[in-house]
Parts: C-alpha cells; structure tokens; sequence
C-alpha cells in the first residue's frame, strides 16, 4: 500500500514542477521530499519525474497518478483544515482554475467572489490557451477559460461568452484619427500598442473589419492587456481592445472608438474540462456559476 504522505509529496513536487519550492510548500527538506520520490517510484516500479536544468518535467505515469489522486487529496486536506468541530463546507475540495489574466480580473473572480466568501476554496493560475491546454491534460487544472474551442481529444468545450473587440485611442490621437478621411493610412502612421509582436488581436480585428492583413509595426509591445489600456489611456497611441476590458473608460469617455463596422469583431471563449474526469461538487459549482453569470454579460 502506498502511504499518503508519498502522494502527498508527489503531487506537491507534480504542481509546483520543483522539489525545491515542494519542499518549502509542504514544510521538508529537499533531500526528505527526494527520498520520499524515490520510494514512490519504487513502490510504482516506474519513473514519476524528469530531472531539468530547472526543475523537473513529469512522465506520462505522474500524468496519470495526479488525475486520479489529485481530488481526493484536495478532499482530506479540506477536511483536516476544517477539523472535527467545524461543519465542512459544502463544496468540497479545492478548484483550480486557469484563464488569462484580463478575464480574470475584470470577470471570472467577480463572479465567483460570493462562493469564495460562503467557503469556496479556489487556486487560480494565469497563463495562455497553450499553456492552460497542458494543465488541464496533466490533471494540475480542473477548468480552463480558453481562447479557442479546443481540437484535442479527452476535453469538454462549452461556450463560454463572445469577446468584443473595438478600434479605441484617447487624446491626442482621438482628434487626429477620428476625422481622418483615411483610417487606415492614418493609423498606419500613428502609433499603435500591442499585446505581441505578432498582432494577434490588431490582426484578426484588421481581417474582419478591413479585409486585409495589416502592414504595421507597433510601437509599443506589452503582453498584459491592463497594461494595454493603460498605455493607450495615457496617450500612447492606439490599440484593439476587448469592450468588456475597456467599457468604463468609453463611458467615461476617457477612450473613444475610432471606427464602428457593422459587424463588430467577435471571439468565443471556452470553458475546458477533461471528459474523463467526474466533476466534484466544487469543480461543477464553479462551471456553472461561469457559465451562468459570463455567457449573457454585456460586452
């Protein structure tokens, strides 16, 4: 039989990809939580972890103990938190979930604000679809917010909610863009701030709502939305923006939108799970509160 103190070790070691941070999280030394690995992997008869110049990467086998333990610990650990004078709270377990930085901000920890507070015990990580894909595979996240439907087999894909995106700039670029006889020219002069140096967002807006690939440079590159807005609020230049991410400032009129197409430029987001996975109490109260609170809020 496998002790769960072994388990316990190893999932600590399997989400913070690092013996050394797994050490400092469960309060052991480095060569304590080595040992501990080695008698696992014994006891499994085959390797969990590969060594990295930084840390370690897991094999398929610690895929697949840590789809299968990682419930069931967050469970026990809930429990012991609480103690036996204490009623446990109704969710049950821990949830993690990853989605990008800006909606989670601006909406998904808004919407679940309330289920924290009644004893919802969350871990949220902060990453791209790419990224957010691998945890979801390797079991270290329960739910994902991706930024397209995912093609890989074993995960569930619900609609989530429609991203708005909109052409804005504020003072000074505002009164020398918006009266420009012609846009694209003018804006092809002027600065414009990005998420990346391959305009992603720029270049799927330009697709849609010009019909051509734009020919751009930016001038400013910061991959953080937030920060985005917060160069073009102060004047910087000009971007492509989510409406959800800059809706107070247009109404405060801080920023102005450039240009209004009649069919405004929409991206789906997706709410990911694994399809072979059984949602706990906790991982589905928190799926259907996003479901339910994202998918109708205004752009």
């Amino acid at each position: 039989m496998v002790s769960l103190d072994l388990l316990r070790t190893f999932l600590a070691v399997y989400r913070e990809g690092s013996l050394t941070r797994a050490a400092r999280r469960l309060g052991l030394s480095q060569p304590a939580v080595t040992i501990q690995l080695r008698l696992l992997e014994e006891r499994l008869g085959r390797p969990l972890f590969t060594r990295l110049p930084r840390g370690v990467a897991p094999t398929p086998a610690a895929d697949l103990l840590a789809r299968r333990i990682a419930d069931p610990l967050d469970q026990l650990a809930a429990f012991a938190a609480a103690g036996l004078d204490e009623p446990a709270d109704s969710f049950g377990g821990i949830v993690h979930l990853g989605a990008p930085v800006e909606l989670v901000t601006a909406r998904v920890l808004p919407a679940l604000a309330d289920l924290v507070g009644r004893g919802l015990e969350l871990r949220v990580t902060i990453g791209v679809s790419d990224e957010l894909l691998q945890g979801l595979r390797s079991g270290a996240l329960d739910l994902a917010v991706l930024t397209a439907r995912p093609r890989r087999r074993g995960l569930r894909a619900e609609p989530l909610l429609d991203e708005e995106f909109a052409l804005v700039a504020a003072e000074p670029w505002t009164t020398r863009l918006a009266g420009a006889d012609d846009l694209a020219a003018a804006l092809a002069a002027a600065p414009l701030i990005a998420y990346a140096e391959e305009l992603p967002i720029v270049r799927r807006y330009w697709q849609s709502v010009f019909e051509v690939r734009p020919a751009l440079q930016a001038a400013l590159v910061v991959p953080n939305l937030h920060a985005v807005l917060a160069a073009v609020r102060a004047g910087a230049g000009y971007s492509v923006l989510p409406t959800y991410l800059c809706a107070d400032d247009l109404a405060a009129n801080r920023l102005t939108v450039l240009h209004e197409p009649p069919v405004p430029p929409l991206n789906t987001l997706f709410l990911a799970s694994r399809a072979d996975t059984a949602l706990t109490g906790a991982v589905n109260a928190v799926r259907e509160r996003l479901l339910t609170r994202l998918v109708d809020w205004p752009a």
